[in-house]
């Protein structure tokens, strides 16, 4: 290509364009590797059930899986997935989920836990009403098996398989986040997404965020107002992003507003792949108060309207306190118009016990005096 036909390309269109074919192969490929792992659950799962079948039916005990295993290993190689081990495996899930490709789970169970009920409610409803039928194939082979032993209660298991999903954890990360009873740690983040959101995207910016974060990789010990917190997350933004979960990218901190010949400064600007959305993220190192969400709510509409293309959803804001009372935040939230969310941070709180009982520094300047 000439030189006089590059600059005949519009820069910004064609940055447009390419953004939106990356976007588009992303969801392909994605697309793609999920339809295999759907075919690989499916067959494990046929395999499984039909070695369920003929021990009952011919009341053959575990043997018949090791020479099974012998078998189709000769026919179709070592390496073939086989073993006796992940035939074992391939039974065990098919008992697991006689409902395949679905686990079913009732309403009622989900009615008991808020965060189950905010992260599950996209799935469709069974016929009958009573079920919520959650797809097994979001998560691979490798996260079933791993998950099966250690998550007994079938509620959980779907809370965990979306959970990762919508976080991208890896098998290892998975197994830490259930050690850690990650499910009592997280709460459906407090928000306004109803009335602000079309139901579809709401339902998707519930899933997207959460409350907790846990923000332990933060040295709270150099915490002392806003701007240290946020030098710590700029600085270590990889930690945050995988915090954040899947999805965010990071645009930017003290990100520029220039409204009505006044700068104002976001925090820290986010872009949400999925959500196709800018995230206003603003840091309180003090408990919640009222008026905080007013600032965001004022920010979030300078946004929609100074940086938001057309082909953008509306501009979501996170406020991150240290505390709150979420029966405040409720109140706070009804007179917002912008898509709003309140979620606290956790750090390490050997640490902050640590730092409680240790002397400040003017008192041990008054003490050397």
């Amino acid at each position: 290509m000439s030189k006089q036909e590059l600059s005949n390309i519009d820069n910004k269109v064609y940055q447009q364009w390419f953004q939106n074919l990356c976007e588009e192969i992303d969801k392909q490929r994605l697309k793609a590797v999920m339809q295999v792992n759907a075919s690989t659950l499916q067959h494990y799962w046929w395999l499984g059930n039909d070695i369920i079948k003929k021990q009952q039916e011919q009341g053959w005990g575990t043997k018949v899986i090791d020479q099974l295993s012998v078998d189709l290993q000769k026919r179709y190689g070592s390496d073939s997935g086989y073993s006796s081990r992940n035939l074992g495996y391939m039974k065990n899930f098919a008992a697991e989920y006689p409902d395949f490709p679905f686990l079913q789970v009732p309403l009622a169970k989900l009615r008991e836990m808020p965060i189950l009920q905010a992260r599950l409610a996209k799935f469709t409803v069974s016929a009958d009403g009573n079920f919520v039928q959650v797809p097994l194939a979001q998560i691979t082979w490798y996260h079933h098996i791993s998950m099966i032993p250690k998550v007994k209660d079938l509620a959980l298991r779907a809370f965990y398989m979306t959970e990762t999903a919508i976080q991208g954890w890896s098998r290892d990360i998975m197994l830490t986040q259930i050690d850690d009873e990650y499910h009592k740690k997280a709460r459906a983040l407090p928000n306004n997404f109803d009335t602000t959101l079309p139901p579809v995207k709401s339902d998707l910016a519930r899933a997207t965020f959460k409350d907790p974060y846990n923000l332990g990789f933060v040295d709270m010990t150099k915490v002392k107002q806003e701007q240290d917190l946020e030098d710590q997350l700029a600085n270590k933004v990889t930690d945050f992003l995988l915090e954040l979960g899947r999805g965010f990218s990071y645009l930017g901190r003290q990100y520029p507003l220039n409204i009505a010949g006044e700068d104002s400064k976001v925090d820290l600007m986010m872009y949400h792949t999925r959500l196709h959305c800018y995230v206003a993220i603003e840091l309180k190192a003090v408990e919640f108060k009222p008026e905080f969400l007013s600032k965001l709510n004022y920010y979030i509409s300078a946004i929609d309207d100074l940086v938001k293309m057309p082909e953008d959803n509306p501009t979501i804001g996170l406020l991150l306190c240290r505390t709150k009372n979420n029966t405040k935040v409720e109140y706070a939230l009804r007179g917002m118009t912008q898509p709003l969310g309140v979620a606290e941070y956790q750090t390490n709180k050997v640490i902050e016990e640590l730092k409680s009982e240790l002397p400040s520094i003017d008192d041990l300047e008054n003490t050397l005096k």
